[in-house]
C-alpha cells in the first residue's frame, strides 16, 4: 500500500517477525545501494509503480468497457491516477551514476532513490510507465556487459559492491526474470533485443538439459561453455519453465510477417 501518502506504493515489515522485503526478490539484501549499504524501508519498488500504473489503467478501461455510466468518475480518477504516477515516476526514480541513467530499484524510507542497477528496470517494459526512448535505452543497459551473463539478465550489476554471481537475488540469473524483461520488449517493439535475449536463454537450457532451474549463477558465459548451477535451486520450477512460452512468442513471427 501507499504507507506515508507519498502516492507510490510500497511496503514494510512493521512487526518485524515478517519478510524485510516484499517484492519478487524477498531475500534480505536484496535492496541495496550500489555502495553495498542495505536500504531502509518503506521500500517503494520500481516495478511495483509499473503494475500499479497499468492496472489502474486497464481497470479504468474495463470500467468503460461493462460497467453503467455512474462509473464515469470512477474512470477519470483512475486515468488521472495513473498519469500522475508517471509524471512523477519520471521526476523521482531516474538516477544518474558511473553505470549510466537508468531508474533506480526503489525509494527509501526517506524517498531517496536507491542507486543500483538490477533487473527490476526490465519489468517497466511494455508497460506504458516510460516513454519509447526510455524504453530502448533500459534495453541497451540490459544487454550490456555489467547485466548480461549471455545466459540471462542478471539480477544486479557487476558494477554493484553487493555483485556475487551466487548470490539469490544480487548477481544470479533468474530465467522468469529474464524472461519477464523479453516480454516487456517484445511489447515496446524491441523484438531484436527481445531474440539476443532469447538466444541466452535457450543456450543455458540447453546446458540444463532443457530440464531448466529456478536460478543459475550470473558468470559470463566466456567463464564455463556451460551455465553455472545455484547449488539449491529447486529443478524443475515452473515460473522458469514458463518462460518458455516467452522464448516461442519472441521467435515466432507475427501473422503476415
Amino acid at each position: 500500500g501507499d504507507s506515508d501518502g507519498d502516492g507510490f506504493l510500497d511496503y514494510i515489515d512493521r512487526l518485524g517477525t515478517g519478510l524485510s522485503n516484499q517484492g519478487w526478490k524477498d531475500s534480505g539484501d536484496s535492496i541495496q545501494w550500489r555502495d553495498g549499504r542495505l536500504a531502509e524501508g518503506p521500500i517503494a519498488l520500481c516495478e511495483v509503480q509499473a503494475y500499479a500504473y497499468e492496472a489502474a489503467l486497464a481497470g479504468a478501461a474495463l470500467l468503460e468497457e461493462f460497467g453503467t455510466g455512474s462509473d464515469a468518475d470512477d474512470i477519470a480518477f483512475w486515468r488521472a491516477w495513473a498519469g500522475d504516477l508517471r509524471e512523477r515516476f519520471a521526476e523521482t526514480y531516474w538516477v544518474e551514476t558511473p553505470e549510466g541513467r537508468y531508474p533506480a530499484v526503489a525509494l527509501d524510507n526517506a524517498k531517496r532513490p536507491v542507486d543500483t542497477l538490477t533487473s527490476n528496470i526490465g519489468h517497466l517494459l511494455g508497460t506504458g510507465l516510460l516513454n519509447g526512448d526510455d524504453e530502448a535505452h533500459i534495453a541497451s543497459l540490459l544487454l550490456g556487459e555489467s547485466m548480461s551473463s549471455g545466459y540471462g539478465i542478471r539480477t544486479m550489476s557487476t558494477g554493484a559492491a553487493g555483485y556475487w554471481p551466487l548470490s539469490y537475488h544480487g548477481g544470479s540469473v533468474w530465467v522468469h526474470d529474464t524472461a519477464i524483461a523479453v516480454h516487456g520488449m517484445l511489447r515496446a517493439g524491441l523484438n531484436a533485443q527481445a531474440r539476443t535475449v532469447v538466444a541466452g536463454l535457450l543456450d543455458a537450457a540447453e546446458g540444463f538439459a532443457y530440464r531448466v532451474p529456478e536460478l543459475h549463477a550470473g558468470d559470463p558465459r566466456t567463464h564455463s561453455s556451460v551455465p553455472t548451477p545455484y547449488p539449491a535451486a529447486c529443478r524443475p520450477q515452473a515460473w522458469s519453465a514458463a518462460a518458455a512460452v516467452v522464448c516461442l512468442t519472441a521467435l515466432t513471427p507475427p501473422p503476415g510477417a
